[in-house]
């Protein structure tokens, strides 16, 4: 073999020291350059797959979020139409209350009116009487000429206006 290679131009040695130069490099890069350039790959690939997952977890979380989010709002929203409906009855029952208390309030002042022009009526009524009775009398005085005494004057009076 020594033969074959020597034929070829190699010398046998020299490849033996080649090769094994060329193993120890091999072993040293392996060692100091390989690894942990292998290492800083995979520590990069587990950054990527832990950023992706994240993402993903991120993702979901959005969506509830999204989906709370409405939930929230159609609740707001039913409350929503809750106080108004509670608001506008109890506008209702206040446009009644005061109807009933603006009529009783009416009631009140026709009543009043009633009663001021029944208190009215009777001093005119009594005025009324008064001043017949001066005319009744000025009358009777005229017609029998002569002038009665006041009891007697008073009686007849009561008599006419009676």
């Amino acid at each position: 073999m020594s033969d074959l290679l020597s034929s070829l131009g190699i010398d046998w040695r020299l490849f033996s020291a080649q090769l094994i130069n060329f193993s120890i490099l091999l072993l040293i890069l392996y060692k100091f350059a390989y690894k942990p350039v292998l290492k800083m790959l995979d520590d990069r690939t587990g950054k990527i797959e832990k950023g992706l997952a994240d993402a993903e977890e991120s993702q979901k979380k959005l969506k509830e979020i999204e989906q709370k989010e409405k939930e929230v709002l159609i609740e707001a929203k039913k409350q929503a139409k809750e106080i108004i409906k509670k608001a506008e009855d109890q506008a209702q029952v206040n446009k009644e209350d005061f109807v009933k208390i603006a009529q009783e309030e009416s009631d009140k002042i026709v009543e009043k009116a009633k009663k001021v022009a029944g208190e009215e009526k009777e001093k005119m009524v009594a005025d009324v009487k008064s001043k017949i009775s001066v005319l009744v009398a000025t009358a009777v005085e005229k017609i029998v000429d002569e002038k009665m005494n006041d009891t007697k004057d008073a009686q007849i009076i009561n008599e006419v206006i009676s």
